[in-house]
Protein backbone atom coordinates (compact mmCIF):
# COMPACT_ATOMS: atom_id res chain seq x y z
CA UNK A 1 0.00 0.00 0.00
CA UNK A 2 1.44 3.45 -1.00
CA UNK A 3 0.05 6.55 0.75
CA UNK A 4 0.11 9.82 -0.34
CA UNK A 5 -0.32 12.90 2.29
CA UNK A 6 -1.63 16.40 1.48
CA UNK A 7 -0.82 18.35 4.72
CA UNK A 8 2.26 17.59 6.66
CA UNK A 9 0.20 18.58 9.85
CA UNK A 10 -0.26 17.17 13.54
CA UNK A 11 -2.78 15.15 12.13
CA UNK A 12 -0.71 13.89 9.28
CA UNK A 13 2.54 13.19 11.80
CA UNK A 14 0.42 11.35 14.25
CA UNK A 15 -0.90 8.88 11.29
CA UNK A 16 2.32 8.33 9.44
CA UNK A 17 3.80 7.96 12.73
CA UNK A 18 1.74 4.74 13.70
CA UNK A 19 1.67 3.83 9.88
CA UNK A 20 5.29 3.38 10.27
CA UNK A 21 5.21 1.40 13.31
CA UNK A 22 3.18 -0.81 11.93
CA UNK A 23 5.71 -2.15 9.50
CA UNK A 24 4.89 0.06 6.15
CA UNK A 25 8.20 1.16 4.92
CA UNK A 26 8.96 5.09 5.00
CA UNK A 27 9.62 4.87 0.83
CA UNK A 28 5.77 3.70 0.71
CA UNK A 29 4.82 6.98 2.33
CA UNK A 30 4.95 10.84 0.63
CA UNK A 31 3.70 14.07 2.25
CA UNK A 32 3.00 17.26 0.40
CA UNK A 33 2.64 20.74 2.16
CA UNK A 34 3.84 23.95 0.69
CA UNK A 35 5.24 24.81 4.34
CA UNK A 36 9.01 23.99 4.45
CA UNK A 37 9.33 23.82 7.67
CA UNK A 38 6.52 21.58 7.80
CA UNK A 39 8.55 19.39 5.59
CA UNK A 40 11.39 19.33 6.97
CA UNK A 41 10.03 18.13 10.82
CA UNK A 42 8.84 15.46 8.71
CA UNK A 43 11.72 14.48 6.84
CA UNK A 44 13.77 14.42 9.60
CA UNK A 45 11.24 12.95 12.24
CA UNK A 46 10.17 10.08 9.84
CA UNK A 47 12.39 9.76 6.66
CA UNK A 48 9.57 10.10 4.59
CA UNK A 49 9.75 12.05 0.92
CA UNK A 50 8.12 15.11 0.88
CA UNK A 51 7.22 17.81 -1.83
CA UNK A 52 5.83 21.34 -1.94
CA UNK A 53 2.92 21.24 -4.67
CA UNK A 54 0.22 18.92 -5.76
CA UNK A 55 1.45 17.29 -9.09
CA UNK A 56 1.80 14.27 -11.07
CA UNK A 57 3.46 12.21 -7.74
CA UNK A 58 0.14 11.68 -7.18
CA UNK A 59 -0.58 9.32 -9.72
CA UNK A 60 1.94 6.50 -8.14
CA UNK A 61 0.12 6.21 -4.89
CA UNK A 62 -3.08 3.98 -4.00
CA UNK A 63 -4.62 6.03 -0.99
CA UNK A 64 -4.70 9.98 -1.09
CA UNK A 65 -4.86 11.35 2.63
CA UNK A 66 -6.33 15.12 2.89
CA UNK A 67 -4.73 16.16 6.22
CA UNK A 68 -5.28 20.19 5.61
CA UNK A 69 -7.47 22.81 7.89
CA UNK A 70 -11.18 22.75 6.19
CA UNK A 71 -10.76 26.23 5.00
CA UNK A 72 -8.35 24.66 2.45
CA UNK A 73 -10.11 21.46 1.39
CA UNK A 74 -11.48 22.95 -1.50
CA UNK A 75 -8.58 24.41 -2.93
CA UNK A 76 -7.01 21.40 -2.15
CA UNK A 77 -9.43 18.83 -3.75
CA UNK A 78 -9.93 21.30 -7.22
CA UNK A 79 -5.57 20.90 -7.08
CA UNK A 80 -6.34 17.02 -7.01
CA UNK A 81 -8.98 16.06 -9.89
CA UNK A 82 -7.03 16.61 -12.75
CA UNK A 83 -4.51 13.66 -11.47
CA UNK A 84 -7.28 11.58 -10.28
CA UNK A 85 -7.95 8.20 -12.10
CA UNK A 86 -8.10 5.05 -9.48
CA UNK A 87 -6.99 6.36 -5.76
CA UNK A 88 -9.09 6.25 -3.12
CA UNK A 89 -9.60 9.85 -1.34
CA UNK A 90 -9.53 9.85 2.11
CA UNK A 91 -10.42 13.17 4.07
CA UNK A 92 -9.82 13.94 8.31
CA UNK A 93 -11.23 17.40 8.02
CA UNK A 94 -13.48 17.94 10.62
CA UNK A 95 -17.14 18.97 8.93
CA UNK A 96 -16.61 18.64 5.37
CA UNK A 97 -18.93 16.23 4.18
CA UNK A 98 -17.83 13.61 2.07
CA UNK A 99 -20.24 15.24 -1.32
CA UNK A 100 -18.74 18.12 -0.87
CA UNK A 101 -15.44 16.91 -1.28
CA UNK A 102 -16.49 14.59 -4.50
CA UNK A 103 -18.15 17.57 -6.02
CA UNK A 104 -14.47 19.67 -5.53
CA UNK A 105 -13.23 17.23 -7.04
CA UNK A 106 -15.42 17.05 -10.45
CA UNK A 107 -17.71 14.74 -8.53
CA UNK A 108 -15.39 11.89 -8.15
CA UNK A 109 -16.80 9.26 -6.54
CA UNK A 110 -14.49 7.29 -4.05
CA UNK A 111 -14.74 9.46 -1.18
CA UNK A 112 -14.07 8.33 2.26
CA UNK A 113 -14.22 10.79 5.21
CA UNK A 114 -12.64 9.80 8.19
CA UNK A 115 -12.01 11.06 11.74
CA UNK A 116 -9.24 9.79 13.96
CA UNK A 117 -7.36 11.02 17.05
CA UNK A 118 -4.05 12.19 17.80
CA UNK A 119 -3.83 8.37 19.87
CA UNK A 120 -2.65 7.13 16.16
CA UNK A 121 0.76 8.04 16.42
CA UNK A 122 1.18 5.27 19.66
CA UNK A 123 -1.10 3.37 17.52
CA UNK A 124 -4.33 3.27 20.35
CA UNK A 125 -6.01 5.72 18.45
CA UNK A 126 -9.68 5.52 17.06
CA UNK A 127 -11.10 6.52 13.54
CA UNK A 128 -14.67 7.19 12.36
CA UNK A 129 -15.43 6.20 9.27
CA UNK A 130 -17.70 6.98 6.27
CA UNK A 131 -18.29 6.76 2.98
CA UNK A 132 -20.10 7.67 -0.36
CA UNK A 133 -22.42 5.54 -1.55
CA UNK A 134 -20.34 5.12 -4.66
CA UNK A 135 -16.89 3.84 -2.86
CA UNK A 136 -17.50 -0.02 -3.01
CA UNK A 137 -16.13 -2.93 -0.55
CA UNK A 138 -12.73 -2.82 -1.75
CA UNK A 139 -11.89 0.98 -0.94
CA UNK A 140 -13.93 0.16 2.59
CA UNK A 141 -11.56 -2.64 3.22
CA UNK A 142 -8.74 -0.61 2.05
CA UNK A 143 -9.75 2.36 4.45
CA UNK A 144 -10.05 0.13 7.30
CA UNK A 145 -6.79 -1.05 6.63
CA UNK A 146 -5.29 2.19 6.54
CA UNK A 147 -6.67 2.68 10.25
CA UNK A 148 -6.61 -0.40 11.67
CA UNK A 149 -2.99 0.18 11.75
CA UNK A 150 -3.21 2.83 14.27
CA UNK A 151 -6.28 1.90 16.17
CA UNK A 152 -9.78 0.93 16.35
CA UNK A 153 -12.55 1.79 13.79
CA UNK A 154 -16.19 2.67 13.75
CA UNK A 155 -18.36 3.32 10.62
CA UNK A 156 -21.28 5.41 10.31
CA UNK A 157 -23.37 4.45 7.46
CA UNK A 158 -25.17 7.99 8.75
CA UNK A 159 -22.80 10.75 7.67
CA UNK A 160 -24.20 12.90 10.45
CA UNK A 161 -22.72 11.12 12.76
CA UNK A 162 -19.34 11.87 12.13
CA UNK A 163 -19.59 15.15 13.77
CA UNK A 164 -20.30 13.19 17.07
CA UNK A 165 -17.08 11.62 16.46
CA UNK A 166 -15.65 14.31 16.10
CA UNK A 167 -16.51 16.22 19.75
CA UNK A 168 -16.26 13.18 21.08
CA UNK A 169 -12.84 10.82 19.99
CA UNK A 170 -11.79 13.37 17.62
CA UNK A 171 -11.34 16.61 20.19
CA UNK A 172 -11.10 13.86 23.11
CA UNK A 173 -7.46 13.63 23.44
CA UNK A 174 -7.69 17.37 24.34
CA UNK A 175 -10.70 17.19 27.13
CA UNK A 176 -8.13 14.22 28.70
CA UNK A 177 -4.95 16.23 28.16
CA UNK A 178 -6.63 19.64 30.19
CA UNK A 179 -7.90 17.74 33.04
CA UNK A 180 -4.41 15.75 33.51
CA UNK A 181 -2.69 19.56 33.39
CA UNK A 182 -5.49 20.84 35.80
CA UNK A 183 -4.51 17.18 38.26
CA UNK A 184 -0.89 18.27 37.39
CA UNK A 185 -1.78 21.62 38.81
CA UNK A 186 -3.31 20.70 42.33
CA UNK A 187 -0.72 18.60 43.21
CA UNK A 188 2.06 20.92 42.64
CA UNK A 189 0.00 23.14 45.10
CA UNK A 190 -0.18 20.13 47.77
CA UNK A 191 3.08 20.40 47.53
CA UNK A 192 4.60 17.94 45.30
CA UNK A 193 7.37 18.74 42.47
CA UNK A 194 6.82 18.37 38.83
CA UNK A 195 7.93 14.87 38.09
CA UNK A 196 5.76 13.69 41.23
CA UNK A 197 2.87 15.37 39.72
CA UNK A 198 3.63 13.88 36.47
CA UNK A 199 4.15 10.43 37.77
CA UNK A 200 1.21 10.09 39.88
CA UNK A 201 -1.25 11.86 37.35
CA UNK A 202 -0.15 9.80 33.88
CA UNK A 203 0.21 6.94 35.84
CA UNK A 204 -3.23 7.27 37.39
CA UNK A 205 -5.11 7.89 34.07
CA UNK A 206 -3.31 5.14 32.23
CA UNK A 207 -4.30 2.76 35.14
CA UNK A 208 -7.98 3.58 35.02
CA UNK A 209 -8.16 3.96 31.15
CA UNK A 210 -7.09 0.15 30.65
CA UNK A 211 -9.20 -1.01 33.91
CA UNK A 212 -12.23 0.83 32.31
CA UNK A 213 -11.07 -0.99 28.77
CA UNK A 214 -10.49 -4.26 30.55
CA UNK A 215 -13.88 -4.58 32.93
CA UNK A 216 -16.75 -5.73 32.30
CA UNK A 217 -18.62 -2.94 34.30
CA UNK A 218 -19.81 -0.07 34.06
CA UNK A 219 -17.90 3.51 34.30
CA UNK A 220 -20.61 4.45 36.91
CA UNK A 221 -20.08 0.88 38.37
CA UNK A 222 -16.49 1.42 38.68
CA UNK A 223 -16.78 4.82 39.80
CA UNK A 224 -19.07 3.30 42.98
CA UNK A 225 -16.63 1.00 43.89
CA UNK A 226 -13.88 3.65 44.47
CA UNK A 227 -16.27 5.62 46.50
CA UNK A 228 -17.01 5.27 49.83
CA UNK A 229 -19.03 6.99 52.14
CA UNK A 230 -16.99 10.02 54.06
CA UNK A 231 -14.08 8.99 52.63
CA UNK A 232 -11.43 11.58 50.91
CA UNK A 233 -12.93 10.68 47.01
CA UNK A 234 -16.60 11.20 48.24
CA UNK A 235 -15.31 14.64 49.50
CA UNK A 236 -13.94 15.55 45.90
CA UNK A 237 -16.85 14.20 43.77
CA UNK A 238 -19.10 16.50 45.81
CA UNK A 239 -17.04 19.14 44.94
CA UNK A 240 -17.23 18.83 41.48
CA UNK A 241 -20.71 18.17 41.12
CA UNK A 242 -21.46 21.26 43.25
CA UNK A 243 -19.32 23.24 40.61
CA UNK A 244 -21.42 21.02 37.94
CA UNK A 245 -17.96 19.59 35.96
CA UNK A 246 -19.90 16.72 34.51
CA UNK A 247 -22.78 19.11 33.04
CA UNK A 248 -19.98 21.57 32.04
CA UNK A 249 -18.05 18.69 29.76
CA UNK A 250 -20.99 17.78 28.40
CA UNK A 251 -21.91 20.67 26.94
CA UNK A 252 -18.59 21.57 26.23
CA UNK A 253 -18.53 18.30 24.03
CA UNK A 254 -22.23 19.65 22.11
CA UNK A 255 -20.65 22.94 21.60
CA UNK A 256 -17.60 20.79 19.57
CA UNK A 257 -20.27 19.07 17.82
CA UNK A 258 -22.16 22.40 16.82
CA UNK A 259 -19.19 24.16 15.53
CA UNK A 260 -18.78 20.56 13.52
CA UNK A 261 -21.56 20.87 11.94
CA UNK A 262 -21.29 24.82 11.47
CA UNK A 263 -17.56 24.29 9.60
CA UNK A 264 -19.39 21.93 7.42
CA UNK A 265 -22.25 24.49 6.33
CA UNK A 266 -19.82 27.24 5.83
CA UNK A 267 -17.40 25.78 3.63
CA UNK A 268 -20.13 24.15 1.64
CA UNK A 269 -21.57 27.56 0.62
Amino acid sequence: MKIIFIGAGNMANALIGGILKRGIPSSNLHAIDPLANARVRLEKRYLVQTSETIDSTIVNYDVIIIAVKPQMIKIVSESLAPWLSAQLIISVAAGIRAADISNWLNRYPRVVRAMPNTSALIGIGVTGLTALQGVGDADRYLAEQVFRMVGKIVWCEDESKMDAVTAISGSGPAYVFYFIAAMQRAACELGLNDKQASDLVLTTFSGAAQLATQSDESSGTLLERVVSESGTTIAALKSFEADSISAAIVRGVLAAHTQAIQIGATFRK
